[in-house]
């Protein structure tokens, strides 16, 4: 095997795909890191891999991992997201730092990157990071990063429907060992939006059936997505409830020349936030589990071996992959061993890439 030009370590991995995103670039990850055994089985059915995928981060030795140039780390979300500190606030339960279970696997990470010093790392995690806990859980985390560990930061936050035909807003954190020109508010995005024509079956015999998600001989949708009628008048119901009260809740109705709201983890419950219109007289539908896949940038040949219940969690936690894949074309100068971090004179200048629904299909 010819050697890579940069190797990287894949933790709280998902189903792969901030790995899929810096493979584009060529990097070869060297070690993974994932607890879900439903995340590992999709992971696995993805990914060759030379190495065994090690289980919850907490039980890893920061010894057991290999050297790497690059640390990846979408480290969860929950106890930072608007919606995760809603419900423990309802619950009165703790969040952020204080939440035991998940808040405090940014710790993880760090410790890694004390003892293994890798050159770079890139960190993913929702908007409300920033501003959580009145802006102090992130001032940990860069006091963490930039004065104990002794790495050069910068972070911003990008909207996905640059790349693909969904409104989410996630931010992203690079950090380099060694001072670099790299800013990603350098970082270029496609000026054009796609829509969420681009990504749904076209159900006109154009596509090749899949079962169970499109079935023969035309590859119309299977009815078993269409919402029941007795779902769908809640649905309307709950809606009219809200807005009579001032509230923004509510479903989404899409049809192909919109741009959905962020897929979440829990539409495999009743897909609210993303109900495609079948027509005024029909109850809309549900995406498939290969719409969204190709809602967050994965290529149709990406296998989807588990549950439907499974596999919206999966996507509805996972990256968007081409937002990924331009940060890691921007970061690719200096992630290469021997490569020199502060000689390059020039800005970053990041490939633009097009949008993902370009590609996919």
């Amino acid at each position: 095997m010819p050697a890579a030009p940069f190797t990287f370590i894949d933790l709280f991995a998902g189903i792969g795909g901030m790995r899929m995103g810096f493979e584009t670039t060529g990097g070869r990850c060297v070690f993974t890191s994932e607890w879900n055994p439903f995340a590992r089985t999709t992971y696995t059915a993805n990914f060759s891999e030379t190495h065994p995928i090690a289980g919850d981060i907490r039980e890893q030795s920061e010894d057991a991992i290999p050297d790497h140039d690059l640390l990846l780390a979408g480290f969860p979300c929950q106890p930072f997201s608007i919606a995760g500190v809603s419900k423990k606030n309802a619950l009165g339960r703790p969040h952020g730092f204080a939440c035991a279970t998940q808040g405090t696997l940014f710790f993880d990470v760090a410790r890694i990157l004390a003892a293994r010093r890798p050159r770079a790392f890139l960190l993913e995690n929702v908007k409300n990071l920033v501003g959580h806990d009145h802006g102090r859980t992130f001032r940990v985390i860069r006091q963490t990063l930039e004065d104990e560990l002794g790495y050069h930061i910068s972070w911003r936050v990008l909207d996905a429907a640059h790349f693909v035909p969904q409104h989410r807003e996630r931010i992203l954190i690079a950090g380099f060992r060694e001072p670099t020109p790299f800013s990603l508010d350098d970082l270029l995005l496609p000026p054009s939006r796609p829509k969420l024509r681009a990504i749904l079956h076209p159900e006109n015999g154009n596509e090749v059936p899949e079962e169970p998600y499109t079935l023969s001989p035309r590859g119309a949708v299977n009815p078993k997505y269409t919402l029941t009628k007795h779902l769908w008048g809640y649905l309307q119901a709950y809606a009219a409830k809200h807005r009579a009260a001032g509230n923004g809740f509510g479903f989404g109705l899409v049809d192909g020349d919109s741009v959905a709201r962020t897929l979440s983890a829990r539409y495999y419950k009743d897909g609210s936030e993303i109900l495609v219109s079948r027509g005024p007289k029909q109850t809309p539908r549900r995406l498939t589990p290969r719409e969204c896949a190709r809602l967050m940038g994965f290529p149709d040949g990406f296998r989807i071996p588990v549950s439907d219940t499974q596999a919206y969690k999966q996507f509805g936690n996972s990256v968007a992959v081409p937002v990924i894949a331009a940060v890691a074309h921007a970061m690719r100068p200096w992630l290469a061993p021997g490569a020199s971090q502060t000689t390059h004179s020039h800005r970053a200048n990041p490939r633009i890439l097009l949008p993902a629904t370009a590609a996919i299909r």
